[in-house]
């Protein structure tokens, strides 16, 4: 049974100022969920976006509302006996808010993957990678420090994958830049995300431009709105043309896939709704020869972690993945980090998600954020975790 379930606002500074089209981020708001359980498991969720209400419909403030409002008295009360039986519970009863149970559906599968003792990949139906390569996106906004940090990230085998992040300048500048990375880089894949700032008759001009420059993927160029656009992109361009925010949970990815609206899919588990969605838009994909990239709504390592789990059981990757978000905090709340290396992350082996998080630290961070919290009690005897007073 649920002992008690507590929604964390756990704001942590960035590296450096990440800009999009849609924002300038300068810290991450970790949206965490810690599920503890009767017979002594402790999960945790995670249900971070971006940059407030500025990228997606829930931000970190109506997740935690939401969670402790809504779903929180539902699963207290009715109990569900398994995982598969509380996502049911709650598509039921609450709609949307797909983020929301995705954080919930991690933690009860940490838990899930615990008490059998196995990772939470095979919940998911197996992994087939034990590592993956993650890309590395360069947007401080100016060509010399990007083009610096580029170089120095392959010197270091942490990333030779490179997204650039471009729409908020004219378009004439923002090729200029990517074009000028990618000669000073020239054996890096490079990618632009262009997060639906173009028109479609700013994309045609803009995506030529790109593609004659070597340019390997365009992400999401246009608005998500204009999903006969996007395909009209598809058919005439060579580059490879990718859906992100138009790809929502797996009713949505269904249609883009059966109309092949993109070459690529960029699955992330928050936008989908959870683990097992995300699943089941990357075998949609695969059937529908849709390639694949694993997404990442900038999470911290829980959210990555889980991220890791999915897009280690996907058939083929062969466009990568970005789960890079850990990197651009300035601190971390596991007790020990993920395991970045050549050029990749590697696939937590342990039980569950297989990270152990550093509670007393996130329960510091939380507190600064001002947000009313459980008071704390003892470790939990079974997972080493402190417990809080539900």
């Amino acid at each position: 049974m649920i002992r008690s379930i507590d929604t964390l606002l756990v704001p942590i500074p960035t590296i450096r100022e990440h800009k999009l089209a849609c924002t300038v981020m300068r810290e991450q708001v970790l949206v965490l969920v810690h599920i503890q359980t009767e017979d002594g498991f402790a999960g945790w969720g995670e249900a971070t976006t971006i940059g407030g209400l500025s990228y997606a419909e829930e931000s970190p403030h109506s997740i935690k509302t939401n969670i402790d409002t809504y779903f929180t008295p539902l699963l207290l009360k009715e109990q569900p006996s398994s995982t598969a039986k509380a996502m049911q519970l709650l598509s039921l009863h609450i709609t949307g808010n797909r983020f929301a149970k995705c954080a919930i559906e991690t933690a009860l599968l940490d838990i899930e993957g615990q008490r059998l003792g196995i990772p939470v990949s095979e919940l998911l139906g197996g992994r087939v990678r034990d590592a993956i390569e993650v890309a590395w996106t360069l947007a401080s906004g100016d060509t010399a420090t990007d083009i610096a940090e580029a170089k120095e990230m392959v010197a270091q085998k942490r990333h030779r994958i490179f997204k650039l992040k471009i729409g908020s300048n004219p378009i004439l500048d923002d090729v200029a830049h990517v074009l000028a990375i990618k000669k000073a880089v020239p054996e890096c894949r490079i990618s632009v995300d262009v997060n639906q700032a173009w028109t479609e008759l700013e994309a045609m001009q803009g995506i030529s431009l790109l593609e004659a420059g070597g340019v390997d993927l365009i992400e999401q160029p246009i608005s998500m709105r204009n999903r006969a656009g996007l395909k009209r992109l598809k058919d005439r361009f060579d580059v490879a043309i990718m859906a992100d925010e138009i790809v929502q949970d797996p009713q949505n990815a269904f249609h883009l896939a059966s109309e092949h609206c993109a070459d690529v899919f960029a699955v992330k588990i928050n936008q989908a709704g959870g683990l097992k969605a995300a699943c089941l838009i990357g075998q949609m994909a695969h059937l529908a020869g849709i390639e694949l990239y694993g997404g990442t709504m900038l999470e911290g390592p829980i959210g990555t972690a889980a991220s890791v789990h999915v897009f280690a059981t996907y058939p083929s990757l062969n466009f990568d993945t970005e789960m890079f978000g850990p990197l651009l905090l300035t601190e971390d709340i596991l007790v020990r980090p993920l395991d970045y290396n050549n050029f990749g992350l590697t696939v937590p082996t342990g039980a569950g998600l297989g990270i152990e998080v550093d509670t007393d630290k996130v329960y510091y961070y939380a507190k600064r954020s001002n947000i009313t919290l459980p008071t704390m009690s003892q470790p939990n005897a079974k997972s080493g975790k402190f417990a809080t007073e539900s």
